[in-house]
């Protein structure tokens, strides 16, 4: 099992060194075999490690322990083997990226098999996936620095692949430099965990953690550093303006990153780390109320971005808070439950979205679109699955996952389910106007865009296909005792969050009437919101006024995005600039650069007098022997 588990990782990095070093020499037909494959190699590995906890009691006992490949830092009391852990969670997050990631490199061929950087664009993809792999395989948290890293590094190379383009170099940019503050949160997180556990193993601090008392200063101080890390990671309030702006990046991209790996890392920390959580209330509570905001502001953005790959990009924000509210009622298979359905549902949705792109010649403003369901069916019918998945209308993935996280904010407190409620009818708002605007009625664009509509080639529909059946049925593999399934994703996660549960036993669960009821109210909103959008869209027409026509003040208020990056420009960056400026202008020129400049000049100047002593006359040598004799004498005689 060590050998399996240890070369998951290894295929995607040499598919990066072969692709990456090599790529300017290497046949594009050599890449569009050797990257998918080497990704497809991981999930088959993946696959089998999966099987083996899934038909085994072996998972619950040795294979749950550290895979140890090598000693790595050991330092004094500080000792860091390089080891994966091979648990529940780990083996499904291990099925999702190197699952949907293959999936994605087989479009990303067809979508970039014109890009003079096709072979480049592989090798970061393939770098991309080795470092998740690394995140969510180490056994303790310096290994999953390391993956954290890794996919940041990633995530700013191929956002700004097109690097040509100063607007998508500097998407990029902001993308790199907001995760810095985020890091920066995880990195303290670290030093405080050794500080306090003196280890950074999972095992070794999850042990001591569970003996410590409900709210201990250094766990609530801990699990805030760690969510800062996480909200960096993952676009929350503040932190999530960079993910918009990574649409700058080739669509297979923001599937890929930004909707089913990368911005799933943060939730993915706080459910490994979840003994910490649940002992620190007031993380909880901080955590819940971030998640909320930010799943409602950015649900209410996506409402009037015309681009569609923006609309998407707030779309992601808005669920990754979903998770991170679940997480913060105790929901932590829900949690991960979303997670897992958002991976398909949401790749499915960027994917389709570059189908839709490929085929308009690189146009994304939805109001130039229309009518592409007869020209691009296979498109339009996988986006269809994936609108009612991401809505969360039954029976399709997103239903299941929505409602359990749902069930238990409502658990917790009826105002956070209302409020997650209001978010869920935001959510299905505007991914039907997506699919209306984009699918239905006349086509909106220019003559040249209609003759050129096309299907996209079958490289780019059968991933479609493949996601479109998983986002259909992947809310089946955790079928709630109400429906008279097993809940089978909770008990194979059971493990994993059995300490957690413990601790928050007290909670007791809905009654099946009660469930019925809240199950009813969110479905009819969703099916009112998604109706209210077919009549607005489709019968009324509206939606369709250019970006100068008159608008009231809140909505041009929501349309600019709150003004939020307005206000980062105005409050942080302006102020930044000015007194960068200012140190420049002032402190170093006038001030630090006169002083160095001083220094040089009065040692020329010294050099300068000092070299006229050097005359040459014997007679000048004598006079000034016999004055520096006087000198001392009468020194001497002072003295």
């Amino acid at each position: 099992m060590n050998t399996i588990v240890a070369l998951i990782p290894v295929f995607p990095l040499l598919g990066f060194l072969i692709s990456g070093v090599g790529y300017r020499h290497v046949p594009k037909k050599v890449t569009t075999f050797l990257a998918p494959g080497m990704i497809l190699i991981s999930f088959i590995f993946s696959f089998i490690v999966f099987l083996t906890f899934a038909t085994s009691h072996f998972r619950y006992l040795a294979t749950s322990l550290p895979h140890h490949l090598f000693s790595w830092i050991r330092i004094g009391p500080l000792d860091i083997p390089f080891s994966f852990l091979i648990d529940p969670l780990s083996c499904l997050m291990l099925l999702i990226v190197t699952g949907v990631g293959f999936v994605i490199h087989v479009y990303s061929v067809g979508y970039m098999k014109d890009d003079p950087g096709f072979n480049r664009f592989f090798s970061y993809m393939n770098l991309f996936v080795f470092s998740m792999l690394l995140l969510v395989m180490g056994a303790n948290y310096p290994i999953m620095f390391i993956g954290w890293e890794g996919v940041g590094l990633c995530s700013y190379l191929l956002i700004g692949f097109w690097f040509k383009n100063h607007d998508y170099n500097n998407a990029a940019k902001k993308a790199f430099i907001m995760n810095r503050i985020g890091d920066l949160g995880f990195l303290m997180g670290m030093f405080l965990i050794f500080t306090t556990f003196h280890s950074l193993n999972y095992q070794d601090v999850f042990a001591q953690a569970k003996g410590m008392a409900f709210g201990n200063p250094n766990l609530v101080a801990i699990t805030l550093l760690l969510f800062v890390g996480a909200a960096g990671k993952s676009a929350q309030i503040p932190l999530y303006t960079w993910l918009p702006d990574a649409m700058a990046g080739p669509t297979p991209v923001s599937a890929l990153i930004h909707a089913a790996t990368m911005v799933t890392a943060g939730v993915y920390m706080v459910a490994r780390s979840n003994i910490l959580y649940v002992l620190s209330p007031a993380t909880m509570a901080i955590m819940g109320m971030t998640g909320l905001a930010t799943a409602l502001l950015a649900a209410s953005i996506a409402i009037f971005q015309n681009d569609i790959k923006k609309i998407l990009a707030y779309s992601t924000i808005s669920q990754l808070g979903y998770m991170f509210v679940g997480l913060s009622v105790g929901a932590f298979t829900g949690a991960v439950f979303h997670l897992t359905t958002h991976a398909f549902f949401k790749a499915l949705l960027f994917l389709g979205a570059g189908s839709v792109i490929h085929a308009m010649g690189g146009e994304q403003d939805i109001r130039k679109m229309g009518g592409l369901k007869h020209a691009m069916p296979k498109t339009y019918w996988t986006f269809l699955i994936a609108t009612i998945a991401i809505a969360g209308i039954p029976p399709f993935s997103g239903f299941f996952s929505k409602d359990e996280i749902l069930g238990k904010a409502f658990e917790f407190s009826s105002l956070v389910w209302l409020l997650a409620v209001i978010g869920s009818l935001m959510t299905a708002f505007y991914m039907f106007r997506v699919l209306f605007l984009t699918f239905f009625r006349e086509f909106r664009g220019t003559d040249m865009q209609k003759h050129h509509l096309h299907e996209s080639p079958a490289v780019m529909t059968i991933p479609l296909i493949i996601l479109a059946v998983l986002a259909a049925v992947g809310g089946f593999i955790n079928i709630p005792a109400i429906f008279g399934g097993n809940a089978g994703l909770s008990q194979f996660l059971a493990p994993v969050f059995a300490d957690a549960r413990a601790v928050m036993e007290h909670e007791a669960p809905l009654a099946p009437g009660t469930e019925w009821l809240l199950m009813g109210i969110t479905l009819a909103g969703v099916l009112a919101m998604s109706a209210w959008a077919y009549h607005r869209y489709i019968i009324k027409q509206l939606g369709l006024l250019p970006d100068d026509a008159p608008r009231s003040f809140a909505v041009r208020l929501v349309s600019h995005k709150y003004y939020i990056d307005e206000l980062y420009e105005a409050v942080i960056i302006k102020p930044t600039m000015w007194l960068s400026k200012m140190l420049h202008e002032v402190v170093e020129l006038r001030f630090i650069d006169r002083i160095v400049d001083g220094v040089g000049n009065m040692v020329v100047w010294t050099g300068n007098t000092v070299r006229y002593i050097q005359t040459g006359n014997v007679g000048f040598y004598m006079f000034i022997m016999i004055l520096g004799i006087i000198l001392i004498l009468f020194f001497n005689i002072l003295i």
